[in-house]
């Protein structure tokens, strides 16, 4: 996905940054472990997602006023003018790209939604892997399948993930002990789930 074009508006953009955090949530309990996360809380009015590998690849995103900033870091590439990355950059979204942990993490693309809901992005000459980082976005639940049954390997269901289970979480559906157990042979730890499942604010039942 190289052309940012191609992400999803934001309000599903961000019921995916939430789906694919339950789904990390469910198969891997242990949240250092995690690739993707979600936190709902986290500053007043604010809510956040990351992305992290452990090889200094981020994305670092915040959604706020009903909009979004999403920041890229890419290990392998070098970073840019983040002055030019941000030309235009609402207001809004300056305390964060600016500051922690954006800004010890570095940049290496800035793309944002503006007043009317469109993706805004300052183009540069130099490589900057947002197509490797955002590829997941592409509201695909066989594209979020592909990428976890191979790096979390065993952790899945020995047949295979759900793909309808996924496409539930993509559109937002309750969280059901079966739509868990599609995911996973078995839970270690429902009452850590619902906890995730809270900072998260995703609905769930496991009644």
């Amino acid at each position: 996905m190289e052309n940012y074009k191609k992400l999803p508006d934001a309000i599903t953009f961000q019921r995916i940054c939430k789906a694919i955090s339950v789904l990390d949530a469910i198969i891997c309990q242990d949240w250092e472990y995690r690739y993707y996360s979600y936190n709902s809380v986290w500053d007043e009015g604010e809510e956040f997602f990351e992305m992290r590998n452990g090889q200094g690849e981020y994305l670092l995103v915040l959604f706020k006023n009903g909009g979004c900033a999403i920041n890229g870091v890419h290990s392998e590439y070098k970073a840019a003018d983040k002055s030019l990355l941000t030309k235009g950059l609402p207001d809004i979204f300056n305390d964060f790209i600016f500051g922690e942990p954006v800004n010890t993490r570095g940049t290496n693309f800035c793309i944002w939604t503006n007043v009317s809901g469109d993706w805004q992005y300052n183009p540069t000459n130099m490589a900057d892997g947002k197509g490797e980082l955002l590829h997941i976005f592409d509201n695909n639940p066989q594209t979020y399948i592909g990428w976890a049954e191979e790096y979390f390997e065993d952790s899945c269901r020995e047949d295979g993930i759900s793909v309808q289970t996924v496409q539930d979480l993509y559109n937002g559906k309750t969280l059901t002990k079966e739509m868990v157990l599609s995911i996973v042979d078995e839970l270690e730890d429902w009452g850590q789930l619902e906890e995730d499942l809270t900072e998260i604010a995703y609905p769930c039942d496991f009644i």
